[in-house]
């Protein structure tokens, strides 16, 4: 995404393929044009404390949001507190612009769109018959499909990050897994506040 100097909100994401989803989502509502957005894919989920330090040193005045996995949310609220951003004790991470996905990203991507049309966008990138193969692996054959999708897309190098973005192209409003939603209408909220 384009970057000027003052972005009016800065949203942390774990991963590449969660920063790919996400831009094709915010292109579509405008989001991302004169760098009032800017996009951080953080390299995992243990960079959140450095990363959110980053933001509120380097983009003073910005509203820093994020997605993160139901499995990381302990990092998040950490670095949220000890950033002091968030009190200490129980907290509501949505109201502090911060939106979980129920197990990961490529969970809700794949439950979004179906597993046929996974299948479809594996097959325009080239990626069908070694998914075939993978299948008959001995500790893959048998598996839920949904599942045996999952880990294809993280076992090849940029593949998670290409098929996110194909599949949110695919995304339509009803369709659209509620945490990338809500953040996609937090970051127009305030870059309509700005």
């Amino acid at each position: 995404m384009p970057l000027g100097p003052h972005p009016h909100v800065v949203v942390l994401v774990e991963g590449r393929s969660d920063a790919a989803a996400l831009a094709v989502l915010l292109t579509a509502r405008g989001l991302d044009a004169n760098g009032r957005v800017k996009l951080v894919s953080m390299g995992g989920v243990t960079n959140v404390a450095r990363e959110l330090r980053r933001a509120l040193s380097e983009h003073p005045g910005a509203a820093v949001l994020g997605l993160y996995d139901a499995a990381e949310e302990r990092f998040v609220v950490g670095a949220l507190q000890r950033a002091h951003v968030l009190p200490d004790g129980p907290v509501d991470l949505v109201a502090h612009g911060f939106f979980l996905c129920d197990r990961d990203l490529e969970d809700e991507l794949i439950r979004a769109v179906g597993t046929a049309t996974v299948e479809e966008a594996l097959a325009e990138m080239g990626h069908l018959e070694r998914f075939r193969t993978f299948q008959h692996q001995p500790e893959w054959r048998g598996r839920p499909l949904a599942d045996q999708l999952h880990r294809f897309a993280g076992s090849g190098s940029g593949r998670k990050a290409a098929l996110a973005e194909r599949l949110a192209v695919r995304l339509e409003p009803g369709t659209t897994p509620p945490p990338l939603t809500s953040l996609v209408e937090r970051v127009a909220a305030q870059v309509a506040r700005s």
